[in-house]
């Protein structure tokens, strides 16, 4: 039996016309405990359909935040409209939601296979609204003050896309300040349609997001490679991918040639260098 939290709508921002961070506040208490990388099951309740419709959703906020949930969503209009995104963005503030206690495996690994600290890169490839629990990610390890390299990239359609691109930014120019040895982020982003009209600004990384894992015309080094300053192996870095299966599927093209190993095919002795979640 599914229990259901009560709560409500306590803040909305639309991106674009089918894209919108928007947040719980839960009505009893405050956010129970939840690791990053989880997710929460939404529900509203659908008039036509006479019941609540859910779904799952990867949360953007951090563990730390214990007022409201935030959440990056996209309308599903294509084949069919979703049900309950498309009740989700006819709602306003202060609209009442129902939500279920968070859950989920696509967690940060603190420890390798053998007990000891994991203090390897930590690369995240995010596609489209995939880069939501990176944020979660993020926001974890700065507010716990981890050393960790943390590289995020995230991959869009279009430049209006790139959800919480000035918040990483910041992050980003916060690590330049205080100095890698206090916090170690970078951030790139690259866009798949370059080609057309709202994209003409645009002068960064073309392409889908695992582009950054693919070597550049004439040198053996991949954009991300020349960005960290040195050959990625299993040995210096664990990739964490989350998006469509069309993302999961390019980033592992490139990784499983390499000798990266994922977490479902895990080695023998239990290593692994790669997690993912994907979703349609």
């Amino acid at each position: 039996m599914v229990l259901d939290n009560k709560g409500m709508i306590s803040y909305l921002r639309v991106l674009k016309e089918d894209l919108i961070i928007f947040r719980i506040k839960p009505s009893e208490g405050k956010v129970p405990d939840f690791k990053a990388g989880q997710f929460v099951t939404i529900g509203l309740h659908v008039p036509s359909e006479g019941k609540i419709v859910r779904r799952a959703y990867s949360i953007a906020s951090p563990p730390e935040q214990k007022n409201v949930f935030e959440l990056l969503v996209r309308w599903v209009k294509k084949p069919v409209p979703g049900r309950l995104t498309t009740e989700l963005f006819n709602r306003r503030e202060l609209d009442e939601i129902f939500w279920v206690k968070p859950t989920g495996a696509f967690t940060i690994d603190e420890k390798k296979h053998d007990g000891t600290p994991d203090n390897r890169r930590m690369v995240l490839i995010g596609g489209g609204t995939g880069l939501a629990p990176f944020i979660s990610y993020a926001l974890h390890l700065k507010s716990i003050g981890s050393q960790r390299e943390i590289v995020v990239l995230h991959g869009a359609s279009y430049v209006d896309e790139l959800s919480y691109r000035e918040l990483l930014v910041e992050l980003e120019n916060e690590s330049l300040d205080q100095g890698k040895g206090k916090w170690n982020f970078r951030y790139r982003a690259s866009i798949s349609r370059p080609q057309e009209w709202f994209n003409r600004s645009w002068n960064g990384q073309k392409g889908r997001v695992e582009s950054f894992l693919r070597p550049k015309l004439g040198t053996d080094k991949s954009p991300l490679e020349e960005l960290v300053g040195e050959t990625v192996t299993p040995e210096n870095t664990i990739f964490y991918v989350c998006g469509w299966q069309g993302t999961v599927d390019g980033a592992l093209d490139y990784l499983i040639p390499k000798g990266f190993v994922t977490e479902r095919n895990k080695r023998k002795d239990g290593s692994y260098d790669v997690k993912f979640e994907s979703y349609g």
